[in-house]
Formats: structure tokens, sequence, C-alpha cells
């Protein structure tokens, strides 16, 4: 018989039963191995009042602390909210996680993709570390 997914659409391998927890958005009883978990980091305050806070403040420089919250969706409201998207068949089979749009990390490094500086495809600069680019190949 064919199967849409190899793991059934859970994470439970080997556990017969797994404890439920309650959705974040609709509180539907949902095992832990399918729900779809992710970790929220906002700000406390809300960004148009930021400015007026830190004029407000005693200290200089003070960061503001974040909010931290691990939500849990059911596959419904995780796919109605677009935390997860519909893939096709082949779409499927790739594991790897999507691309990440803008990553701060990336831009300021040269010799990164999309750097400033950095030709796309190009070799590494010389003189890095001892053996690590060029050289000899490894047999």
């Amino acid at each position: 018989m064919t199967v849409k997914r190899r793991n059934g659409g859970r994470n439970k391998h080997g556990r017969g039963h797994v404890k439920p927890i309650r959705c974040s958005n609709c509180a539907k009883c949902c095992p832990k191995d399918k729900a779809v978990k992710r970790f929220l980091v906002r700000n406390i305050v809300e960004q148009a009042a930021v400015r007026d806070v830190q004029e407000a403040c005693v200290y200089d420089g003070y960061a503001l602390p974040k909010l931290y919250a691990k939500v849990q969706y059911c596959i419904s409201c995780a796919i109605h909210s677009h935390v997860v998207r519909v893939r096709s068949r082949q779409a499927r089979r790739i594991r790897e996680p999507p691309k990440r749009p803008g990553r701060k990390d990336d831009r300021g490094k040269p010799g990164a993709a999309g750097a400033p500086g950095g030709r796309p495809g190009a070799p590494p600069a010389a003189g890095g570390a001892p053996g690590a680019a060029g050289g000899a190949p490894r047999t």
C-alpha cells in the first residue's frame, strides 16, 4: 500500500504512545510528536512604543527584554496560519529546511553569498588557514 509520508506524519519511532498537548491556537488535543512546534521570540514592548520607553529609561543603552514563548500548533492551525505549507509529492522528500531570506549573519561576512566584495562562485581568497583551501586533493 502506498503511503503519503515515510514517518506517517509523526515523530514517534518505536514509542507506542505519546502524551497529547493542546494547540496554542484552538486548544485541540494533538499528540506531542505530531504537533508543529515553534519558538516565538518577540519584544515585550511593541515597536511603536520602543522609542518612548528608551527615552524615559534612566540607564543608557538599556536593552529591552524579549518575550520567549514556545507555541505548539495542531496540523490544521499550522497550515491555516501559514506556519507550514502544503508541498507537492516531490517536494515532500526534501528534508532540509528552506532558505531563510535576508539573514543578517551572512551579509557582513566577506566572501559569503550576497555579501559586498565577494563574487558569487569565486574561489576563496588566498592566505587562509594552512591546509584549508587549495593545495593537493586528498586521496
